[in-house]
């Protein structure tokens, strides 16, 4: 009897560490700290707002006019060719546009030496874009202090 409970026991603290193992990175992107610069007239801007929410960040908003904007953006060192409608900064990296989460944690996670990330344009079905049955292709590009950048995650068409 001792050994039926001693398994079931077992089972259930396997279980538990399983759960807890499963909840991490979405207690991880919790925690997260992400500002956001935007146009105050941006609708785009505002639903990838509510993705990165839904996916666990403590998002802040502050609305600047766009030439305000874009003058952050090459100041702080962001490729024209990587501009995008919005900008936001965390953990000591730019995130320029409608860059997925799952990205976003993964650069935090491995700490890359770079600027930060963007996905350039406007992509339809990139988060905050459409809807992601309709996903034209898209990279995410990962750009550093050099100018250098590269590819960091692609998106095929839905």
């Amino acid at each position: 009897m001792s050994t039926h409970l001693y398994s079931r026991r077992k089972l259930l603290l396997a279980a538990s560490a399983l759960g807890l193992t499963l909840a991490m990175p979405a207690a991880n992107a919790q925690s997260r700290e992400i500002h956001v610069l935007k146009d105050p007239n941006c609708g785009c801007c505002s639903a990838w707002v509510n993705v990165m929410q839904k996916a666990g960040f403590k998002v802040t908003v502050e609305t600047i006019d766009a030439i305000e904007l874009d003058r952050y953006k090459r100041e702080n060192g962001i490729p024209e060719a990587l501009f995008s409608c919005h900008t936001a900064h965390i953990d000591g990296y730019l995130i320029e546009g409608h860059v997925p989460a799952a990205d976003i944690v993964r650069l935090l996670d491995e700490r890359r030496d770079a600027i930060g990330l963007s996905a350039p344009g406007m992509p339809t079905g990139a988060p905050g874009m459409g809807s992601e049955a309709e996903r034209e292709a898209y990279d995410v590009v990962l750009f550093g202090k050099n100018g250098k950048t590269e590819i960091f995650s692609h998106y095929d068409a839905a």
